[in-house]
This record gives structure tokens, C-alpha cells and sequence, in this order.
């Protein structure tokens, strides 16, 4: 009996691809902030037909990453400095949550984990590799809110995850080294299962950050949808 020949890709699996590809492109900031994307083009790009590329779209726009203009297009989303202090508010509470509840919670296969990423921080930084080492970073943020074992937390920080994830690498030029080493404390605190020191000093962690990072967003430019959308132009270089 000749062997049964692979389902085609549908519709899903092709969304998934478009959407993880986009997704890519601008975590690495190949698609900057302000970058239009037109269905044309980046469908031939990613060899995905009109409909499930939208899909990718819609889920893109759902994780604060792309804005889409009715009957118009998309752009890559631009930072304002309120969005920075914003975001680090909302960070600062619901992330030293996490930190707190995973001191309790977190398994042997966590702290292997954020070993793990430590590890390729180190290897990042001595390589000079600020991409790779802002990636084990952000890495490292989301392996701790893995361990607090609470669903509902991680459903509230999911929205804001990648959001997080894109500012690790629109800042991956501030003091990485810093963060890597205020990571390993953390690591030791979790490891001693010290919830109240754990918490303390995420928030401090996190706090420290928003200064640093807002004085990088004073040179990025906002960007208005609607007017990028309805230039002619195919995008932003």
C-alpha cells in the first residue's frame, strides 16, 4: 500500500507561520517601529495567501506590536514615552507578583531553565552580542513568571509579554551586563526559596530600568498610523 501523502498546510498552520515570521522580523527590528506593511507585499514575501496573513495580523495588533488602519493597512507601532512609563508600571506590580510566588513554586526544570538563559547571557555578553544577550534577558523575565505556578497570572502578563520581549531589543544597548548580574541575584534567591527577597529585589530590578530606558525613547520618533498608511510609499526604511 503506497504511503498516504501529507495533509496540505491549512489555513491555521499557515496563519501561525505568517504570524511567527512577522513576528520575527520585527523583534529583530528588521520591520522597525513606523514600518508600513501592506498585504501585497508581505504576503508574496511570506508566501501566504491574503486571508491567513490578516489572521497574522490580528494577532500581531492584539500583542501591541503592529496598529492596523481600517481599509487602509498596518504599521509596526511606535513607542511614546508614555507607553515606556506605562508598561514599566504595570511590570513593576504583576512581575514581583510572579517573582514573589515563584520563590514558593518554582521546580528543579525552572531554576534548570533560568540557569539555562543565564548561561547564554554570559556567553552573549562575552561575544559581544547584545541581540542574543537581550533575548536570554527578556528569556530570563519570562522563566520566572513560568515558575509562579498561578494561570491567571500569566493569562494578565501574556497581552504584555511581547510587548516586553521588543523593549529588551529596541534597548538591547543598556547596560546588559548589569542586567545579566541582578538576574544571577535573583536566580540565588529563588534557588533559596526567599519570596520577600525574591519580590524586593525584582521591583528594584525592574524600577532601575525605567530611566535608562526612557532616556533611549527620547531619540525614538512616533509615528501617526493613519498617516503612514496612507502614503504610497511601501513602508518605512
Amino acid at each position: 500500500m503506497a504511503p498516504e501523502s501529507s495533509p496540505a498546510p491549512t489555513a491555521p498552520s499557515l496563519t501561525e507561520r505568517a504570524y511567527g515570521q512577522l513576528k520575527s522580523r520585527i523583534m529583530d527590528l528588521e520591520l522597525p517601529p513606523g514600518h508600513r506593511i501592506t498585504e501585497r507585499d508581505a504576503a508574496a514575501e511570506l508566501g501566504v495567501s491574503r486571508v491567513p496573513l490578516r489572521e497574522a495580523l490580528r494577532l500581531l495588533e492584539a500583542e501591541g506590536l503592529i496598529v492596523l488602519v481600517p481599509r487602509q493597512g498596518a504599521m509596526v507601532a511606535s513607542w511614546s514615552r508614555e507607553d515606556v512609563v506605562r508598561l514599566f508600571e504595570v511590570r513593576e506590580e504583576l512581575e514581583t507578583l510572579a517573582a514573589r510566588l515563584a520563590a514558593t513554586r518554582r521546580t528543579d526544570a525552572d531554576l534548570r531553565l533560568m540557569r539555562a538563559l543565564l548561561d547564554d547571557a554570559a556567553r552573549a555578553l562575552a561575544a559581544g552580542d547584545d541581540a542574543a544577550t537581550a533575548a536570554a534577558n527578556a528569556g530570563f523575565h519570562r522563566a520566572v513568571l513560568a515558575a509562579c505556578g498561578n494561570p491567571l497570572l500569566q493569562q494578565m502578563m501574556a497581552p504584555l509579554n511581547s510587548r516586553v520581549q521588543w523593549l529588551f531589543h529596541l534597548t538591547k544597548h543598556r547596560d546588559t551586563r548589569e542586567q545579566r548580574e541582578e538576574h544571577v541575584q535573583l536566580y540565588q534567591l529563588l534557588q533559596a526559596r526567599d519570596s520577600e527577597g525574591a519580590a524586593e529585589l525584582y521591583r528594584a530590578h525592574i524600577a532601575a530600568g525605567l530611566e535608562p530606558t526612557l532616556a533611549i525613547a527620547e531619540a525614538w520618533e512616533c509615528f501617526d498610523p493613519v498617516d503612514v498608511t496612507r502614503t504610497r510609499s511601501r513602508g518605512r526604511k
